[in-house]
């Protein structure tokens, strides 16, 4: 039974996402035996290591075929067995938009697609292995559940509840090796069910995946400067918790999204869609990727050149509070 202690937490931090996937798979598989892991060629960089050694017959390599391996995951699927299926996010997306539209969506098999390195955590290798219109693309598509844990604790637990669920899942992995860390203690986590890991009275700052960190970072420096934030942890896009926007539309004066993804169709559009939806609302300042392909380079080079750190987000809402 895994334990969240804190040196286990430690642990996960430093391994990264793919570690703490690969942490997950032991546990599943100890969990249940009709749980199988799927790869495309990314065994070691996935952290399915000691899954292969402990576990090699329930571990598939289907080399560098993407698409074969979903179509192979709806076939184990058919047969009773839970598939999680992973490869970089770019690939296991936009390469497998057919597969996964028809497989995931249309089908409804319980396939648990895991994107790794989404967002700009494969940035060095250019555009190919950059996803960041991901979430856009899996949330347009029926009966599809998508999350963005926030670190690699909630990753570990976002791939167990998946595991308990029917439904076809996504489960995007953001941020680098030495994963910074939101939980440091065990929590509860709820599929659909968004967690306020920051309270405050003035703007609220709903954020997703790598993006959750860096806003409580930015609520830090927001208090110095007299303005109260909370930070709320969007984790699961879909099915969206319509609630906890809500009621944050009505606490706060307020509203930043931030993301780790486009704003186009991402948390941003998710988000506005409610809030556009039901009616009156306050203000929304959204942070994320914008139109465009940013430059290759190393992850924090990108994340700084999309405004995605904590001192840029701050100055913004402060600047932004002061015109309300």
């Amino acid at each position: 039974m895994i334990e969240y202690t804190k040196r286990n937490i430690r642990a996960w931090s430093l391994l990264g996402p793919s570690g703490a996937h690969g942490a997950a798979a032991l546990e599943l598989a100890e969990r249940n035996p009709d749980i199988l892991m799927l790869t495309a060629d990314l065994c070691f960089f996935s952290g399915l290591e000691r899954f292969k050694a402990a576990y090699p017959d329930r571990l598939y390599n289907f080399g560098i075929a993407e698409q074969n391996m979903l179509g192979a995951a709806a076939g184990l699927a058919k047969e009773g067995f839970i598939p999680f299926a992973n490869t970089y996010a770019s690939f296991c997306t936009s390469r497998c938009a057919d597969q996964v539209r028809v497989n995931m969506s249309y089908m409804k098999l319980p396939i648990k697609l895991i994107g790794l390195t989404a967002g700009y955590a494969a940035g060095i290798l250019g555009a190919t292995h950059t996803s960041v219109e991901d979430i856009a693309f899996m949330r347009a598509l029926p009966n599809i559940t998508v999350i963005s844990p926030a670190d690699c604790t909630e990753i570990i637990k976002a791939m167990l509840a998946a595991s308990e669920t029917d439904d076809p899942t996504y489960i995007r992995l953001t941020g680098p090796q030495n994963t910074p860390i939101v939980y440091s203690d065990d929590y509860d986590f709820q599929i659909g069910k968004a967690v306020t890991v920051r309270e405050g009275e003035d703007a609220c700052i709903i954020a997703t995946g790598s993006m959750v960190y860096h806003a409580m970072q930015a609520a830090k420096l927001l208090e110095s400067n007299g303005v109260s934030c909370t930070v709320l942890n969007m984790h699961t896009i879909k099915p969206l918790d319509i609630q906890a926007i809500m009621d944050a539309n009505e606490k706060h004066k307020l509203l930043v999204t931030a993301e780790e993804h486009s704003i186009i169709g991402g948390l941003y559009g998710a988000v506005a869609e409610v809030l556009c939806k039901e009616g009156a609302h306050k203000p929304v300042l959204p942070f994320g990727i914008n139109d465009v392909f940013v430059r290759p380079g190393s992850y924090s080079y990108q994340m700084k050149e999309s405004g995605l750190y904590a001192e840029h987000i701050g100055n913004m809402i402060l600047k932004k509070m002061m015109l309300i």
